[in-house]
């Protein structure tokens, strides 16, 4: 983890329970880059949307997607203080596949997250979308 970014979780915040597993918040020190992506989708080189049905092997797809889009802006997964995953379904189970992926992609870098469910995604068969902000020094 950057030196310039701060992970917060619950012993940080009275009142906030503490057996939730993620950050509350992040805090980065200035001067710094920020980086903005786009939602990041499970997309091959191709533009053809992968794992039809499949959301953990969506979530794959889009991880690698993004962490190549975080590559080319000059950051890693490491960088990034706050995501926001998007789930196309109204089942928990599914969201909860999908965050699985995501969370093994970042490993002991616990940035918060926001982890939604929602009717529909932009790509015919789309069923995840994460998108981040990084920042570097």
């Amino acid at each position: 983890m950057s030196h310039d970014i701060e992970l917060l979780h619950a012993d940080r915040f009275p009142g906030l329970t503490d057996q939730v597993d993620y950050a509350y918040a992040a805090t980065v020190r200035a001067p710094a880059r920020t980086i903005f992506t786009a939602g990041a989708c499970p997309l091959d080189a191709d533009g053809v949307t992968v794992a039809i049905g499949d959301y953990a092997g969506q979530a794959e797809q889009v991880m690698r997607n993004l962490i190549a889009a975080l590559r080319g802006a000059g950051a890693a997964l490491t960088d990034v203080v706050k995501t926001t995953v998007y789930v196309a379904s109204s089942e928990q189970a599914d969201l909860v596949a999908a965050w699985d992926v995501v969370r093994a992609h970042f490993g002991d870098h616990d940035a918060p997250s926001t982890l939604l469910g929602v009717t529909v995604l932009g790509y015919p068969g789309q069923l995840v979308e994460v998108e981040a902000v990084a920042v570097t020094a």
